[in-house]
């Protein structure tokens, strides 16, 4: 499915649902760090999601409890790519060797990504 873009806001409470699984907007209100926005926010942020697609609802106990519908790894493909083609020029490896200018990335790491790229090879 194709997703509308995530808002800031949207995408942080899109975080919460996908790290703690289904909450009513009270909980996921708890789950803000201080100062907490306000119910209402978080309501209609959530609304929005529901709107575009992002989550359902099921009524429980008086109260919809939301749970996302979109799969983080889409959501987290996209985002990567729209990061590296603004960012980049489209380029994963400039992407990359900005990490390592960075210090962002150790060569440990680095070998990890090496040895994960070799072994996807292996199998093709």
């Amino acid at each position: 499915m194709k997703y509308p873009p995530l808002t800031d806001r949207e995408e942080e409470l899109m975080q919460m649902l996908w790290k703690y699984g289904p909450k009513p907007v009270r909980e996921l209100v708890e789950l803000y760090p201080d100062p907490k926005p306000h119910f209402n926010t978080v309501s209609t942020n959530i609304r929005n999601l529901e709107a575009k697609g992002y989550v359902t609802h099921t009524a429980e106990r008086g109260a919809f409890r939301y749970a996302p519908v979109a799969p983080i790894e889409e959501i987290r493909s996209r985002s990567l790519s729209s990061v590296i083609r603004g960012y980049f020029s489209g380029s994963y490896l400039g992407a990359v060797s900005s990490l390592v200018e960075e210090e962002k990335i150790s060569v440990d790491e680095l070998r990890d990504l090496i040895d994960l790229v070799e072994k996807k090879q292996q199998k093709q």
